[in-house]
């Protein structure tokens, strides 16, 4: 299999099938192509054979080797494509260079220019993103374009008044109904007067008092669909946990490694150590600043003569540490200023050069994985209709797919028989004979013959007796 894998990936056309696996995907259902959760998803290398970057990694709370790639889903958490940057830009500069000319291309129905020009407050479609995109130059240019954003706000400030929040009733993606204390205003972000943008800041009051701050340039929708649209990025996180379980998502795809362009910019060392060695000194001067402001000369029990001038040369030797950690500080910035902060990878001593794995093989097997979750998603929707608890689709699928099943070519009537097994009880089988119908009834045709595959589900035995009914859990015995 790797074999294959690799030989496939070797042809270098896994972007050109992703491109048009997005392109179809967003065609196909151009309702979900109106709103694009943006997210970076890390994945951590444990090898030895490569000098990858380091990236903080949340879910282990270390900074470690890894890549970086940023994952674009619609709203219910279905994957459209992702980009796999050679070093790690951050989410804004790979937004702007990368997923906001794709998705300017290639999401469908956007309003025309005639349109756009009539409504002023019209616009193409909406990005979502955490704060590691807020950016108030990012949200003008943004605007300008006519993409609409919607994101949390950094430094909020003080909360507002709690009479100013309403409770609204607001539908979220699952279909579920919440309740929400929410409150708007205008407000203007940036510090510098070309880059500052008028903005819709949607607070929400949590019921211990905390108040979170979204800020969107969506001048059009309502405040209670922008609030659940933003406090829905569960759906992305979920869709990395659940593909990290059960799809091998950060499973290596290839040991091959691939040298990283001479232009390429990362930062330079130098700069790096200097300013690792700024934030040590500025941490502990901050810890001595506490420690002499907490001295206090006598009164209450340190009166003694003794105690007093003890505290006296304690004072003045934290401040002469404060004084010489101030000054070290200073000469550290003019350091780091005269040090240039980007280098072009050919600048870099060769031991200091990085390198990254084979972008070609990871990118055939995630757009395998793409297809196949959204596959396995188009068949929970189905299962769901027959199913009381709509959670356990997805469980009820895993145990088809580690299931038994016997291939029954018939080639005189041509049709290969897909015969599943019974499964643990009479529910999971109604649901999967139901799950059986409807794919039935896509007469598909099994690639690369003229078989039509036929499912169906091996009979529960009769016994002439009902099934037996699970008690309750506080039922006697």
């Amino acid at each position: 299999m790797r074999a294959k894998v690799n030989h496939l990936a070797e042809e270098g056309q896994a972007a050109e099938w992703g491109a048009d696996l997005c392109t179809g995907w967003m065609k196909a259902f151009p309702e979900e192509a109106t709103a694009f959760y943006i997210d970076g998803h890390v994945r951590v290398y444990h090898g030895d054979k490569a000098r990858l970057p380091k990236a903080y990694v949340a879910r282990e709370k270390l900074c470690l080797r890894a890549s970086t790639d940023y994952w674009v889903n619609a709203m219910d958490g279905q994957p459209f494509f992702v980009v796999y940057p050679a070093i790690d830009p951050g989410l804004i500069q790979v937004l702007e260079e990368e997923i906001l000319p794709r998705l300017e291309r290639d999401v469908p129905n956007q309003p025309t220019r005639e349109e756009l020009e009539k409504d002023p407050l019209l616009h193409r479609f909406t990005l979502i993103f955490d704060r590691a995109g807020y950016s108030p130059a990012l949200f003008l240019k943004l605007k300008e374009k006519r993409i609409a954003c919607l994101t949390y706000r950094k430094f909020p400030g003080e909360g507002w008044a709690e009479n100013e929040f309403f409770t609204q009733k607001i539908e979220l993606v699952a279909g579920n109904v919440v309740e929400m204390r929410l409150a708007e205003r205008g407000t203007l972000l940036g510090t510098k007067k070309d880059e500052q943008v008028w903005v819709r800041e949607i607070r929400r009051l949590m019921p211990g008092g905390h108040q979170t701050s979204v800020v969107s340039t969506d001048f059009q929708s309502d405040a209670g669909p922008m609030a659940a649209a933003m406090f829905a990025r569960w759906c992305q996180e979920n869709y990395f946990k659940y593909m990290l379980e059960n799809y091998g998502l950060d499973r290596m795809a290839s040991y091959k490694i691939e040298n990283i362009p001479d232009t390429t910019e990362v930062v330079n060392p130098e700069h790096r150590r200097l300013e690792r060695e700024i934030r040590s000194k500025v941490a502990t001067l901050t810890r001595r600043n506490a420690e002499f402001g907490s001295i206090e000369l006598g009164g209450g029990d340190n009166s003694d003569p003794k105690v007093v001038a003890a505290q006296i040369q304690k004072r003045a030797t934290l401040y002469e540490q404060v004084d010489g950690l101030k000054k070290e500080i200073a000469s550290l910035k003019g350091q780091r200023q005269a040090v240039t902060r980007h280098l072009p990878m050919s600048e870099l001593p060769e031991d200091q050069r990085l390198e990254r794995l084979s972008v070609g093989t990871r990118q055939l097997l995630d757009n395998i994985k793409m297809v196949a979750y959204r596959a396995e998603t188009a068949m929970a929707h189905t299962l769901q209709e027959a199913m009381g608890r709509s959670d356990d689709a997805r469980n009820l699928l895993r145990a088809i797919y580690a299931n038994e099943v016997d291939l029954l070519p018939d080639p005189v009537n041509q049709i290969l028989r897909v015969r599943l097994h019974s499964l643990a009880n009479r529910s999971s089988d109604n649901a999967v004979a139901h799950l059986c119908k409807e794919l039935n009834d896509t007469e598909t045709v099994f690639p690369g013959t003229e078989l039509r595959l036929v499912y169906e589900l091996v009979s529960r035995p009769d016994t002439g007796q009902p099934e037996r009914q699970q008690k309750p859990l506080d039922a006697p015995a």
